[in-house]
């Protein structure tokens, strides 16, 4: 699979410097953690789901999840497995070769094993599991459960925990907590592919849910918290994980109290102004602002819940060719020993030391997202990518 791969090669060829690159389910850890995107969520009680995770490879997701536990009632989970079961049967039977990397959010961790032994063959599709309300004690119960059913199906699992405990969120325990869960995360390095940020449960700690208007970042408390997982999870130093950017909860506005927030002239030099009036209709601009947010404060990839949410996160992930140019110029080996050198495109100090490890993981970025052509902008992006 690749991204952008739904679109002609000939239209991949105008838009990209670099085209994505290729990766499956077996590529490395480090590669596969860039390469998430917007991971799409689905209720795993859907009755056609095994259609759905086609039509959406067909659009575009490379990474979904199925839900076992917030987005379906208590009473259904026993007949969500069954669905699940069934659902990977189909697709295994399929024998389609590009499906996206598919995990299962459970409950708790008893049905890690419980249903890679349930999916018997079928379980050569799933890529891991999505780990709830995470924490070290949890968070343990989780791992083993998962090195467990990892022996038992011989293929490669792999965890991602998701950070939204109340204990994340109050301040007197937010340390505490967070040095609990690099503990176990740490212990368990080689599996745990990426953190993933619940938002929503840090608002519900205190009856808030930010409007269409406002991003994550808008709401101080959970900013806090976000600062906080990057400092203690997040580091470029060898010790940090991938974190993803928190979800997106709207898709179409009825109502406004602000204007919008994408300007216009980027839509019109890609006249594209029809796109423009779309993304705003459905509060698209709301969450291209907070993509651009969760970039410029360490985050990559992003819960999606919507299927007109992928674009966007995938459109803003590509490298541009200002970003590739100045990381390439700061990664040269003649640079080991450091300084100063004006960018490429003359409007910025590179600085080799300070800016290396923004570079390599540009360089990460572009390997498998690709690098957008001088003249292109993420407009010409979005466009392109939208289903016809």
């Amino acid at each position: 699979m690749r991204h952008f791969g739904h679109i002609a090669p000939e239209v991949r060829h105008r838009l990209f410097h670099q085209e994505p690159g290729a990766f499956t389910a077996d590529s490395p850890a480090r590669l596969l953690s860039a390469a998430l995107g917007a991971t799409l969520y689905s209720p795993a009680t859907r009755p056609r789901l095994a259609d759905d995770i086609v039509k959406q490879t067909e659009r575009g997701v490379v990474s979904m999840v199925l839900c076992l536990e917030d987005s379906i009632g208590d009473e259904d989970v026993a007949d969500a497995e069954e669905n699940l079961v069934r659902q990977f049967a189909d697709l295994a039977g399929r024998g389609l070769p590009d499906l996206p990397l598919l995990f299962i959010r459970v409950r708790v961790a008893e049905q890690i094993p419980d249903l890679v032994r349930r999916l018997g063959p079928a379980a050569h599709l799933l890529s891991g599991f999505v780990m709830p309300k995470f924490t070290e004690e949890r968070g343990i119960l989780f791992l083993e459960a998962l090195q467990s059913a990892e022996a038992h199906s011989g293929r490669r699992l792999f965890a991602m925990p998701v950070l939204e405990s109340p204990e994340l969120m109050y301040r007197e325990s937010r340390v505490g907590a967070l040095e609990g869960i690099f503990r176990a995360v740490d212990k368990y390095r080689e599996r745990v592919l990426a953190l993933r940020l619940g938002v929503t449960d840090f608002c519900s700690s205190y009856g808030l849910r930010r409007p269409p208007d406002m991003t994550a970042y808008d709401v101080q408390i959970v900013a806090s918290v976000i600062a906080d997982v990057v400092n203690m999870l997040g580091r470029a130093d060898g010790t940090g994980f991938t974190v993803t950017g928190p979800v997106w909860e709207y898709f179409r506005v009825q109502e406004r109290m602000f204007k919008p927030q994408l300007r216009r002239s980027p839509f019109l030099e890609g006249q594209a102004e029809e796109l423009r009036e779309a993304l705003i209709e459905h509060s698209m601009d709301g969450l291209l602002r907070e993509i651009t947010l969760d970039q410029a404060n360490g985050l990559l990839g992003k819960t999606c819940i919507h299927p007109s949410h992928v674009l966007p996160v995938h459109a803003l992930s590509v490298v541009s060719h200002e970003e590739f140019s100045d990381a390439q110029d700061i990664l040269r080996p003649e640079r080991g020993g450091g300084g100063v050198l004006r960018s490429a495109y003359t409007n910025k100090m590179n600085e080799v030391k300070p800016h290396r490890a923004w570079a390599e993981r540009t360089l990460l970025r572009a390997e498998v997202f690709g690098v957008a052509n001088e003249d292109v902008g993420f407009v010409e992006l979005l466009a392109a990518g939208i289903p016809t």
